[in-house]
């Protein structure tokens, strides 16, 4: 293969509310952590172990507008990007790195009501529409079952 693929595509719940930052120009850029959790059967003493993994999302303009107003921490969402990565100096000048998923598409998917969201789902993209369609039928990946007893 001679090209190249950055993509990732997560299904999780929000750690916080989204952060917004607005510019001069009228662009925007939101903040929020999610979630994503492994759990499998320790083969050895039978009890579940669950590791949680925190993702930084990034969501810009009108996405972003969109996250804020309508996803709240605790929500299901699932997002798809591409992961970049960010050098940075810290107070001590020491060189630290940050890597984020810069955000392409979104999906709520937490039932209308339930933690916080009360808002239709939506399906987005950088121009980002309104579906009248409920979550079960808009979600694009099926959750893996809790009782797989693999440990990847």
């Amino acid at each position: 293969m001679n090209g190249t693929l950055n993509k990732v595509m997560l299904i999780g719940h929000t750690g916080t509310e989204v952060k917004m930052h607005y510019f001069e120009g009228g662009g925007s850029i939101g903040n929020f952590s999610l979630a994503t959790n492994e759990t499998y059967t320790n083969r050895t003493t039978g009890e579940k172990v669950t590791n949680t993994e925190w993702h930084a999302i990034v969501v810009r303009n009108k996405a972003a507008e969109i996250c804020e107003k309508y996803l709240k921490k605790g929500d299901k969402v699932y997002i798809e990007g591409r992961l970049k990565t960010r050098k940075w100096q810290d107070a001590e000048g020491k060189d630290r790195y940050t890597t984020e998923i810069h955000c392409s598409e979104f999906n709520f998917l937490s039932p209308k009501g339930e933690g916080g969201n009360n808002a239709n789902p939506q399906n987005t993209q950088s121009n980002p529409t309104t579906s009248q369609s409920t979550p079960e039928t808009t979600n694009p990946v099926s959750e893996n079952k809790e009782s797989d007893d693999l440990p990847f």
